[in-house]
Formats: structure tokens, sequence, C-alpha cells
């Protein structure tokens, strides 16, 4: 009687054994799990790059968005004619004063969000509750609901200022006078400010929570040891810990502030006279609106060398904070 042979299991643990092997290698399994992410940056980012930049340089409209051959390639035609336009130049200058104005008090206010909603109050889970809602709801929803806070008759801001005898009393012929916020220059461009600060507010807040409470607690209880008092633990020892954290929430806030389009298309639609317009919504108006792609692709393709710059940042933060 012959003994029994195992060599199949033993071929198939091994065969087994490779194929997990295989499946554990850095080099193989980290391809592998960002494929569908590189998927998705060339299929969102990457060809509607390659086409903006296909159509800035050609003659393409919405009537005839197709390019046939090298004659419909015109050079650097469209940049040109962009930047003689005033209404470009008038979005341009608007596009940076609304970020940087918006993102200064942004990053005021949410560093003393921070330091509140670090502390322990009763109520502190509903009011980071209430911090949070304008990031969780939709932008066009938001910014439609500022609309009809700022509208030029029914405007309940103006009421209130009406109540407190600021706007003027009314008469028998009607209420006191109205703000006009939408339609006034200043008064618009304040509040397309304003719905950026409220917009980008609470992302910047929780970036800085988060940083907030990274820091070890043995560099607060030395702190306290040493009589450090609130204001001289914030200037020596919070903000320059946070100094990193802050500015990678300022990146955050630059990259959604200046590429939006939704707060000033809702809000003003550019007006009044294109004093809100900006580049995201001039483009949209150029290029979809008046039918000429290619001039709405160079005007959107503006855009793009600020947004190199900033993505360079972030890396070179993301890069300093791992070396740290």
């Amino acid at each position: 009687m012959s003994a029994p042979t195992f060599e199949a299991p033993v071929r198939r643990d091994l065969a087994t054994s490779k194929e997990r092997f295989w499946l554990d290698r850095d080099t193989v399994l980290g391809p592998l799990m960002l494929l569908p992410a590189v998927v998705y940056i060339l299929a969102l980012v990457g060809f509607p790059l390659v086409l903006a930049v296909l159509y800035a340089f050609s003659n393409v409209t919405v009537g005839n968005p197709r390019i046939d051959s090298l004659d419909d390639f015109v050079g650097f035609d469209n940049f040109r004619a962009v930047f003689n336009d005033s209404v470009f130049r008038k979005s341009l200058r608007n596009t940076v004063l609304f970020t940087l104005v918006s993102q200064f008090f942004v990053i005021i206010l949410a560093n003393i969000l921070a330091q509140v909603l670090s502390a322990d109050f009763r109520g502190k889970r509903l009011v980071r509750f209430l911090v949070l809602l304008p990031w969780t709801t939709p932008i066009a929803l938001g910014v439609l609901g500022w609309f009809w806070l700022l509208d030029s008759v029914y405007s309940p801001i103006d009421w209130l200022l009406r109540e407190l005898n600021l706007l003027g009393p009314g008469t028998r012929f009607g209420p006191g006078r109205n703000m006009y916020w939408l339609a006034e220059t200043e008064l618009a461009r304040f509040a397309v400010i304003l719905v950026h600060v409220w917009r980008t507010l609470p992302l910047a807040t929780v970036i800085l929570l988060a940083g907030l409470s990274s820091i070890p607690q043995d560099i607060k209880d030395a702190a306290n040891i040493d009589g450090a008092g609130f204001w001289r633990q914030l200037f020596y020892v919070r903000l320059p810990l946070l100094l990193p954290i802050m500015a990678v929430a300022t990146l955050f806030s630059l990259v959604f502030t200046f590429t939006d389009l939704t707060v000033s298309l809702v809000l003003t639609r550019g007006g009044p006279v294109n004093d809100t317009q900006v580049l995201s919504t001039w483009a949209y108006f150029k290029g979809i609106q008046g039918g000429d792609l290619a001039q709405g692709a160079a005007i959107a393709l503006f855009l793009l060398p600020v947004l190199i710059a900033i993505a360079m940042g972030m890396l070179r933060l993301a890069r300093r904070s791992e070396s740290n």
C-alpha cells in the first residue's frame, strides 16, 4: 500500500503565497490604489484643461466648437483681445481685491473662533454646529439666501435699520429709504466680500481647531507653570505653533475664493455695470452666454498661473510639515 502524496495542495499553497506576496509589494499596491484617483483627475481636470488650452489658441465658437485643421488656430490673438478688454481688467482687479480682503478677515475671525471653540463651555457643540453650517450648505442655496436678505425692496436688514432710525423714518407715503445693497457699486462689493467671508470662515476655523488640538499638552502645562497669561500664551505659544496650519487654511481659502463663480453670479451677476465681475463669471458670460468659446477659454486660463503657485505652496507646506 503506497503512502499518500501532498504535491497538489503544496503547489496551491505556494501559488497563493506568491500571489499574496505580489499584491503586498509597495510598487504594485501603491499604484493600484492610486489608479482611481489618477483616472478621476485625468477625466475631470486633465482633459478639460487640455481642451481649454486648445480652445484659447483657436477661433472656436458655440456654434462651431470643432477644430478641424491648423487654420483654426489663431495664436495669441484671443489673449490680446481679452487683455485689451476693459471689463477683463476690471474683473482681474475685482478677483484679486475680493480674494485678498475676504481672506484677511477670514484668517482673523477664524483665529478668534478657533480660540473660543477650543474652550469648554455649555452649548459648545451647538455653537460648533452653527459655525460649520455655512460650509455644509450648498453654496448656491446659501448665496440665494443672502440675495433675499439684501433685496433692494424687501430686505429684512433694511427693515431692522429703519426700526433703529438709521435709514430715516417712514412716512404715510411709504417706508424710509433703502440701502440698495446690490445696486450701488461699493455696497455690492461689500456684499460679495461679506458672502465670501461667510462661506470660507467655517473651513478655516475647522483647520485651526485641528491645529490647536495638536499642540502638545506639555507645552501648555509649561506655559501655565511659568505664569504666562492668556495673551502671552496666545502670541508666544499658540500663534507661532499655528503658523504652518494657518498657512494651509489660507491657501485652501484662497483657492476657493479666487476660482469662485457662484457668489458673484447669483448675488449680482457681475453688476452693477460689471463692478463686481470676476474672472470666472466673465469667462462664463463671454464664453457661454456670449458664444465666444475661444475668448472664454483664454480668460479662464488667466486663473492657471495663480492656481499653480497656490498648488506649489500647498505641496511645499505639506513637505515641510512632514519633515518636521
